[in-house]
């Protein structure tokens, strides 16, 4: 029986999903684990060598000691050698978009209290 790794490879798909860069980065779920990868982010492949982000120092030195059971897993996920080294760099945590909690006032950044009252006012003109 053989891998889906290798059958996904010999497939004629879209070039997007028989990239090896797109392939290394959706195999690192499975062969890093669950809990190590919420708390890293697989980014590029660089002649063999995945870039892997990770929240800080301390996650860089644990990964770095595991790394070569890392590159097995992902050669089995993978069902070949495409990912030959690992980088763990340490990346600052990302803030997604958010939603604003309450609405903002389009005259909050206007300081001076004449152009405010004019600037509502001209508002209201557009309005009616």
């Amino acid at each position: 029986m053989e891998r889906a790794g290798r059958l996904i490879g010999k497939l004629k798909l879209s070039s997007v999903l028989a990239e090896p860069e797109a392939r290394a980065r959706a195999a690192w779920k499975v062969a890093a684990g669950e809990k190590i990868a919420r708390h890293t982010r697989p980014t590029v492949l660089v002649r063999g060598s995945l870039i892997v982000e990770v929240e800080d120092y301390i996650w860089q030195k644990q990964l770095s000691t595991l790394r070569a059971v890392l590159i097995r897993n992902m050669a089995k996920v993978l069902g070949e050698e495409l990912v030959i080294d690992l980088d763990f760099r340490p990346m600052p945590p990302r803030r997604l978009p958010q939603r604003a909690e309450t609405p903002r006032r389009m005259t909050e950044g206007i300081k001076d209290p004449v152009l405010e009252m004019l600037y509502r006012q001209s508002q209201k003109k557009e309005l009616a």
